[in-house]
């Protein structure tokens, strides 16, 4: 004890460590790091999700209606690894009074929902099994944001788009014209949601063309949108996570003046998923950015 007394307050040096207890060290080589640097297809040992998010109120409004939410997580050890991820997009309605406390309130009541029920599940030693579907959890997750729009907001509505990813899993619950895609490295893109909007009806019945379409005069009119009416019918389903793809969330202020080669230029060609986003949302803006534009781009790597 007085020996490490005069050590802490002393003037004595503290005890030389013995050369098995000194981690060794040296700088990476200048080949080493071009190798690092230059590579194509980096490998991961650990599977995993990446994303990153972006957004701006545009060119010509002047309040923010739109809300977000990327939740990424992994959980990994001896026994593996689980990537869990919720992506949601909502677009407040325009025109309808309190547009941004729908959307804010269904973002923020469809992921409190959803990751109160999975927070035992990913991080207790001894979890229960999930009693309901993802699909079941989705449903009622989207119809208590129903029932507090309608509470907290009454007469206003917004669009939801959410995407819950467990595994190579990905669940989405959609209402309104928000869109979720998937974005492929050899230049295809897939929209996976179908909008909820007059037009897109009229071109399913064939009463316009697609062409017609991108120029219809009430083309941002909804028959289905989140606070609004007494059921709520939204599209839930269940998808296999794109293997090097990369699953894009957006709102129409995104969608309606970026085309969708832009949008695959993008994302494919910017370094990483934060540049891409804000490339898009730049590309947005350059195109008049007539609209709030939000987007969540993610990736399962590895």
């Amino acid at each position: 004890m007085e020996k490490l007394f005069r050590w802490l307050f002393g003037k004595q040096q503290p005890p030389a460590e013995k050369a098995t207890d000194i981690a060794s060290t040296a700088p990476l080589t200048e080949e080493q790091l071009k190798a690092i640097v230059s590579s194509q297809s980096p490998q991961f040992d650990l599977p995993q999700l990446v994303a990153a998010a972006g957004q701006s109120v545009g060119k010509q409004r002047e309040l923010n209606e739109d809300s977000l939410l990327a939740v990424t997580t992994t959980m990994a050890g001896n026994s593996g690894n689980l990537p869990f991820g919720l992506y949601i997009v909502a677009d407040g309605m325009g025109g309808h009074q309190f547009g941004e406390v729908a959307s804010n309130a269904a973002v923020r009541t469809v992921a409190g929902y959803v990751i109160k029920k999975f927070l035992p599940y990913l991080f207790q030693i001894k979890a229960d099994l999930l009693e309901e579907s993802f699909q079941e959890i989705m449903a009622a997750a989207v119809n208590e944001a129903q029932r507090v729009i309608q509470r907290e907001a009454p007469g206003s509505g917004t669009t939801l788009t959410a995407a819950l990813v467990l595994g190579q899993q990905v669940t989405i619950a959609h209402v309104g014209d928000s869109r979720a895609y998937f974005v492929y490295p050899d230049g295809r893109i897939e929209t996976v949601t179908r909008d909820h909007s007059l037009v897109q009806r009229l071109q399913e019945l064939g009463h316009i063309t697609a062409e017609e379409a991108e120029n219809y005069p009430h083309r941002n009119v909804l028959y289905k949108a989140l606070g609004q009416g007494d059921i709520l019918d939204p599209e839930i389903f269940t998808l296999a996570f794109p293997q090097l793809g990369t699953l894009l969330i957006c709102s129409d202020g995104l969608w309606g003046v970026v085309a969708e080669q832009d949008i695959i230029r993008a994302v494919n060609e910017s370094p990483n998923l934060q540049r891409a986003c804000q490339n898009l949302v730049t590309a947005a803006n350059a195109a008049g950015g007539p609209d709030n534009i939000s987007v969540i781009l993610a990736q399962l790597i590895g």
